[in-house]
């Protein structure tokens, strides 16, 4: 477990059901039905959480590292994440790839914006691509 120089936010959720049920965030911002993929449910799934929480971050993280490098992000940049479960050693495991729009901005520049993000985003562990 990372141990915090200083927490800034926790996070609280209450999940009943697993993937089956629902979910409930202690401000009562989030109170989301979950089910399972592929299934005939009407809720979403944790893996789609993860994707939209993902790619959020990092575009945070953009924002963050754009202010400091004085670039400013194309305004209808965008973030395509995709979360994979599966099996891995006899357990399951998530890979997450996120692809990067930056319409309108040289290549280099935009990977030197990618890499300065990864450097800042809280999850870190991940590859990223840039979409043509």
């Amino acid at each position: 477990m990372n141990r915090l120089e200083k927490v800034l936010y926790t996070a609280k959720a209450h999940t009943t059901g697993g993937r089956a049920g629902m979910s409930r965030s202690s401000d009562g911002h989030l109170e989301i039905r979950l089910s399972r993929p592929g299934s005939p449910g009407t809720g979403t799934n944790p893996e789609q959480l993860f994707a939209a929480g993902w790619s959020a971050c990092l575009e945070l993280a953009m924002e963050f590292a754009a202010r400091n490098m004085t670039i400013t992000l194309p305004a209808d940049h965008a973030i395509d994440a995709k979360i994979d479960r599966g099996p891995e050693g006899g357990a399951f495991s998530l890979a997450a790839r996120l692809y990067v729009s930056l319409p309108g901005m040289e290549r280099a520049t935009a990977q030197r914006l990618i890499e300065a993000a990864h450097q800042v985003c809280p999850i870190r562990e991940r590859r990223t691509g840039t979409s043509p």
